[in-house]
């Protein structure tokens, strides 16, 4: 995966893994824009959600990293937008699918419920992994609502 600058989101639940996913892509040399949230103060994740999706499509980002409790809201918010496909990923191997088989551009992590180990685990496993192409890319091609 070429990665450009990653961006960042996450709601009060997932705002203390976010700080780790900062300090970790410090330690990895790779640049990231966060969309907030910038604390643990009870917000709602599509207020952050939508904007990394829209840097996303922009091209502003690439890819993102978002994080709410369960992952499933903040995933649901991304997801809306036709040009994402966010993927919530708990264990390496999903995150490894997440981008061979489905070209993933947002890894969405469930903040509530994985260690800072795993999650460092999860993003070496999503930033190294390419997409396969060939059969996958014609279901890609079908994701978008005409």
């Amino acid at each position: 995966m070429k990665v450009t600058v990653i961006g960042l989101a996450s709601d009060h639940a997932g705002y203390p893994l976010k700080e780790f996913v900062k300090r970790y892509l410090d330690e990895h040399g790779i640049a990231w824009k966060d969309f907030g949230t910038d604390s643990t103060a009870s917000c709602d994740y599509a207020d952050f959600g939508h904007p990394l999706a829209l840097a996303v499509e922009a091209g502003e980002c690439y890819p993102g990293i978002a994080i709410c409790g369960s992952g499933e809201g903040i995933s649901m918010t991304l997801n809306k937008h036709q040009g994402i496909r966010a993927g919530l990923c708990w264990i390496p191997e999903i995150a490894h699918l997440c981008r061979q088989h489905n070209d993933s551009n947002v890894l969405v992590m469930p903040g509530r419920f994985i260690s800072e180990e795993m999650a460092a685990s999860i993003m070496d496993e999503f930033l190294s992994t390419d997409f396969e192409g060939g059969r996958h890319q014609k279901r890609i091609e079908k994701i978008p609502v005409q």
